[in-house]
């Protein structure tokens, strides 16, 4: 009874962004948008590696991304969870086959009064088999154990959400690591060149050559870039606790590596599943198909209730005076036959329960397509931000090397005393604000590299994910 499952057709879709948009990471070579060297080529079709994160090619990333794969509780609590439920797809199952029970008894009756003679009753042993049978004519218990198949495949598919989110998160704690190392040398630069210009300032202002106003400018900027300080600090330590959480360790039994963007190679080359794979992949997609699938089977479920339920059923028993007479003096009783359950009146609620399973499909299948959605949104967002990180890292490679002349010619000048050393700092300063800009906009690549591999699904199903 009810509706055999059909998997949803796939997205007919070949490409994640508009027609007419740029289907690439980044701008093509020579398109002037970006520099071929900050150019990311996609893969279309090609497959994920299992472990995505070693297209990184980094061996402390990958060690730390496996002590928490080993370590994570979360796994290993998805991973009970999926031993559970498949546990229920055993018992479920059992509903195909017979019951049989063995029973055994011993009584004694007697009576009391005065009028009573003898003393009391006899003895009366007994041992028997007993089995039933339900048949499953409307197909209630096969839908049953579809729904348990079902449900034990959404608990494979959240373990593979689970791992692929730890994953995910380490590899973005460790770019939080790397990022904030280099926001915190960055501004080390800054504070050097601050007290400079401060000292120098303060010197001419002894001197009668600077006004007040400059020594207090300077000043300013020196406690603004002491004040990012504490904060840098702070969000760096953080970010190694949250690690070492992430890893199942304890903060205090856990030293990290102290990760550098030198640690992290840019992937060249990024595979781009289609989107009628990325549905077929995507832990959250076979999730939410899953829970589809298990609302059909609770149709079907809802419906044989509706319909008589037929049980065969059979007894064997041996009955003696005495229990050794079990064995060589005993009265045999059997017992063989069928039983018809049919529900007559039920107030409605059986035709309700139906009627409920099925606005329940109905919902898990809008469900499934605003999954679907957004999973291809994600994508495609993910697709833009590649492209502009591109062409970002073009625009502060330039501003690198603008400032780097800059710096270079201040040199130069103050060298041969043509330039005072208040511009010499005030160079350096720029040179170290590019620079920021620039690691800045590199992590950020990084970061939406691996936004767009854990997107796609992270290659999970090659990891004995099962």
């Amino acid at each position: 009874m009810g509706p055999d499952f059909h998997r949803p057709k796939p997205p007919s879709a070949q490409t994640y962004l508009p027609a007419g948009a740029a289907s690439k990471a980044a701008a093509s070579e020579g398109s002037g948008a970006a520099e071929a060297r900050d150019v990311q080529r996609l893969s279309p079709g090609a497959a994920i590696a299992g472990k995505w994160w070693q297209l990184f090619h980094s061996p402390a990333l990958d060690e730390v991304v496996r002590a928490a794969i080993a370590g994570s509780p979360t796994l290993a609590a998805a991973n009970a969870t999926l031993a559970e439920a498949r546990e229920e797809v055993t018992v479920a199952r059992a509903g195909f086959l017979p019951r049989v029970s063995a029973s055994a008894g011993a009584q004694h009756s007697g009576a009391s009064g005065p009028a009573v003679l003898g003393g009391g009753g006899p003895n009366l042993y007994s041992v028997g088999l007993s089995a039933s049978y339900s048949l499953d004519v409307f197909g209630g218990t096969r839908r049953l154990v579809e729904q348990q198949r079902a449900l034990a495949e959404l608990q494979r598919d959240q373990l593979a959400a689970a791992y692929l989110t730890l994953t995910g998160d380490v590899v973005d704690e460790v770019l939080t690591i790397v990022a904030t190392r280099l926001e915190i040398s960055t501004t080390e630069d800054l504070i050097v060149s601050d007290r400079k210009n401060l000292a120098l300032t303060q010197r001419e202002f002894d001197v009668g050559t600077a006004a007040r106003s400059d020594v207090l400018t300077a000043d300013s900027q020196l406690a603004a870039d002491l004040t990012q300080l504490p904060a840098l600090r702070k969000q760096l330590d953080q970010a190694y606790v949250e690690l070492a959480v992430l890893a199942g360790r304890a903060p205090a039994d856990w030293e990290a590596h102290a990760f550098d963007i030198r640690d992290l190679t840019l992937p060249r080359e990024i595979p781009l599943s289609l989107p009628s794979q990325l549905v077929r992949q995507r832990p959250d997609v076979l999730a939410a198909e899953a829970q589809l699938h298990a609302a059909s089977a609770a149709v079907g479920i809802a419906v044989a209730q509706e319909f008589p339920s037929i049980t065969l059923s059979a007894s064997l028993t041996r009955d003696a005076l005495q229990g050794a007479a079990l064995f060589h003096q005993f009265n045999t009783l059997w017992s063989a036959g069928g039983a018809l359950a049919q529900p007559l009146f039920e107030g409605g609620a059986l035709r309700a329960q139906a009627r409920a399973a099925r606005d329940g499909f109905k919902a898990e299948a809008a469900t499934y397509q605003s999954v679907v959605l957004e999973a291809l949104g994600q994508v495609a967002d993910d697709l833009w931000a590649l492209q502009h990180d591109a062409e970002l890292m073009t625009v502060d490679r330039h501003s690198v090397d603008i400032a780097s002349q800059a710096l270079e010619l201040e040199q130069k000048s103050y060298s041969v005393g043509t330039t005072n050393v208040l511009n010499l700092i005030d160079a350096e300063r720029t040179y170290a604000q590019a620079r920021l800009s620039f690691a800045t906009a590199e992590v950020q690549q990084f970061e939406d590299t691996a936004g767009l591999l854990v997107a796609l699904g992270g290659g999970w199903w090659k990891d004995g994910i099962d």
